[in-house]
């Protein structure tokens, strides 16, 4: 087993990285810590944080790629062009219980008929059996009763599993406060605590229960149904979230460094610089970003076409296509952020505590550092957070115009994208459809519910009110 760290994982788990020592400066900042209290404080926020912690518990198993063995070459020696991940290994079951073709969700018999030769000659055309849905069944009419016991049981399995990460969170609660377990188990039952502890622990309980009866459901059934070439849609959307959050992440980490520097540069020293600045980005917010987008999509297109041998894998190019597309959205969308940051930056510049530090000799990068940049990020973060849901939206947006992700690559927008097609099917094909806007419905809501949150806590004119 050979371990391949793509250059997308690599972004992403730096991201994690950064959120994390983000994370552990806040806690030790009193200032800082405060508006984030504030943020976890509403149960809509905590409940959205811990379905988003979920999404990117997914995005970081679909993240550990690795390339296993030839078959028939020697340990170590050689190794198969197909790279895998931690997420495929769990969904192994999902991953290969492809049909012929298509059928619908929890289907026992495929979806389309086919031309089957009975003894004697005679030819009809049938519904045939599915070789994985329902294929633990002797007879198709126990499928009702079937699926009310694999419910029932990953209901049991999901409880179980939360069971202990609910009693972890309350032990920590009650060593942190002092008191007994019972009593903090009380009061959280009770909801009188300060934090949501009972709105966090009933949404965990829902996650585990819902992974729990999709999971002992997929292993006899295609829960959504499966594509044209018979492959399980449920895989499909369920692989497609790490390249939801990776177009929502790397374009934010893209993005921040034009944007701040420019803004403040453009706010602090004015003159020709901010001349400048206002130039690019008022000449580029005058180019359609569609146009620029599908630009350089088809010249990275046209150079994969010529340089195939840049690529060990048919992965390592889809994945190369979707770092570059984070590339130009966030080339493309740093120009609002910027502006924002200008207009504050001049208003700092003439405040009384700035004049001082200029007064004492403190030079131009350090007063930027520690003066106007810490007193400018309630704007990058409520910007970071409100930029989430609409790039998550973009990415659909561009694969269903054909300029986005490789088509290899799942995504939900590959998904709506050949949905498409399959709607203008006589019966439709509407599983698909179904499958990618329900994930992408619970994903955008959720970060658009922490991110009116955040913008409550963090917003100066909002500020009194939320803390």
């Amino acid at each position: 087993m050979d371990w391949v760290l793509l250059p997308t994982d690599a972004l992403f788990f730096g991201l994690l990285a950064l959120a994390l020592v983000y994370g552990l400066r806040v806690a030790r900042d009193p200032v800082q810590r405060t508006p984030w209290r504030a943020v976890f404080r509403r149960p809509t926020a905590a409940a959205s944080a811990v379905v988003l912690a979920a999404f990117v518990l997914v995005a970081v198993l679909d993240s550990l790629h690795w390339r296993s063995g030839a078959p028939g070459g020697d340990s170590g020696a050689a190794y198969s062009g197909e790279v895998v991940s931690v997420l495929d290994r769990l969904l192994a079951p999902l991953r290969n219980g492809t049909e012929k073709t298509y059928s619908a969700p929890f289907a026992t018999h495929g979806f389309v008929k086919e031309t089957v030769a009975l003894d004697g000659g005679r030819v009809v055309r049938v519904y045939p059996r599915l070789r994985h849905g329902g294929g633990g069944l002797a007879d198709p009419g126990e499928r009702g009763g079937d699926i009310a016991r694999r419910a029932a049981l990953g209901t049991v399995l999901g409880l179980a599993a939360w069971l202990p990460l609910a009693l972890s969170a309350l032990g920590w609660r009650a060593r942190s406060a002092g008191r007994p377990l019972a009593e903090v188990a009380r009061r959280v039952a009770r909801g009188r605590t300060v934090m949501p502890w009972r709105t966090v622990l009933i949404t965990g309980a829902l996650v585990c229960v819902t992974v729990g009866v999709l999971g002992a459901l997929s292993l006899n059934y295609h829960v959504f149904g499966t594509d044209k070439v018979g492959e399980d849609v449920l895989y499909q959307t369920i692989k497609s979230i790490r390249t939801g959050l990776l177009i929502g992440t790397l374009t934010t980490l893209v993005m921040l460094p034009f944007a701040v520097v420019l803004g403040l540069a453009a706010g602090y020293f004015r003159g020709w610089v901010d001349d400048v600045v206002q130039y690019l980005y008022t000449t580029l917010s005058s180019v359609p970003a569609v146009l620029l987008i599908a630009a350089a999509a088809l010249m990275m297109d046209v150079y994969m076409a010529n340089h195939p041998e840049a690529f060990a894998s048919v992965t390592e190019r889809a994945d190369a296509r979707l770092l570059f597309l984070c590339l130009i959205l966030g080339i493309t969308s740093w120009t609002s952020l910027c502006r924002l940051l200008r207009a504050e930056t001049l208003k700092l510049r003439e405040l009384a505590y700035v004049e001082a530090a200029v007064a004492l000799g403190a030079s131009a990068p350090r007063i930027l550092r520690r003066h106007v940049l810490p007193n400018v990020m309630h704007i990058v973060v409520i910007s970071v957070v409100l930029d989430f849901s609409a790039l998550v939206l973009a990415e659909a947006v561009l694969s269903y115009i054909q300029i986005g992700v490789d088509p290899t690559t799942y995504s939900w927008g590959n998904m709506i994208n050949s949905a498409r097609l399959e709607l203008a099917r006589e019966p439709p094909v509407w599983w698909t459809l179904l499958a990618a806007m329900v994930f992408m419905f619970l994903l955008v809501l959720c970060a658009n519910l922490f991110s009116d949150a955040v913008q409550a806590a963090f917003d100066p004119r909002r500020r009194g009110g939320a803390w």
